[in-house]
C-alpha cells in the first residue's frame, strides 16, 4: 500500500477525529437580531415601559463636560417608577460641538461645566486676540487715487 498525495490529504483532512468514530457535522444555530429585539421587548414589557415615538435626540450630560448622543434611539418609559431605557447608536461629543441646539436641554446641574467652557472660550478668544495684533494682518491705508495714477499713464 503506497502513500499517494491525495491519500495524504484525506487523512490529514480527517486528523481531528479518533479512528472509527462517526463523522458529526457541527451545526451552529445562528440567531437572528429579530430573536435578540423580541427577548430585549419581552424584558421591557415585564418592567411595564411603554415604547415612546417621535423622540429625535437624547443627550446625556456627564460631570466631565462631554455628552452622550443618541440620534434617532428607541425610547421606552415608564413614568410612574421613574425607569427609562433607551438603545440605538451613541456618539460621545463635546458640549460646544452640541452647544447651540441644546441650550434649552441644560439644567441646573450642568451650568458649572458650561460655565467653565465659556471661560475656556474667553481665554482662548484672548489669546487669539493677543497673536492677532502680533500679526498685523490688517490692510493699509489708500494713500494714492487709482484714477491719477491711470490718467498720468495715458498721458505718457
Amino acid at each position: 500500500m503506497s502513500m499517494t498525495p491525495e491519500k495524504l490529504a484525506k487523512l490529514q483532512a480527517n486528523a481531528n477525529r479518533s479512528k472509527g468514530a462517526p463523522r458529526r457535522v457541527v451545526k451552529k444555530v445562528h440567531r437572528s437580531v429579530s430573536t435578540d429585539d423580541r427577548k430585549l421587548q419581552g424584558a421591557l414589557e415585564k418592567l411595564n415601559l411603554v415604547n415612546q415615538p417621535y423622540v429625535e435626540e437624547v443627550n446625556m450630560f456627564k460631570d466631565d463636560g462631554l455628552v452622550i448622543h443618541f440620534r434617532a434611539p428607541k425610547v421606552h418609559a415608564s413614568a410612574a417608577s421613574n425607569t427609562y431605557a433607551i438603545y440605538g447608536r451613541a456618539e460621545e461629543k463635546e458640549l460646544t460641538e452640541l452647544l447651540p441646539g441644546i441650550l434649552s436641554q441644560l439644567g441646573p446641574d450642568s451650568l458649572a461645566s458650561l460655565r467653565k467652557i465659556a471661560e475656556q472660550y474667553q481665554k482662548s478668544a484672548a489669546a487669539a486676540g493677543v497673536a492677532a495684533d502680533d500679526n498685523d494682518d490688517e490692510v493699509p491705508d489708500l494713500v494714492e487715487s487709482f484714477d491719477d495714477a491711470s490718467l498720468e499713464e495715458t498721458k505718457a
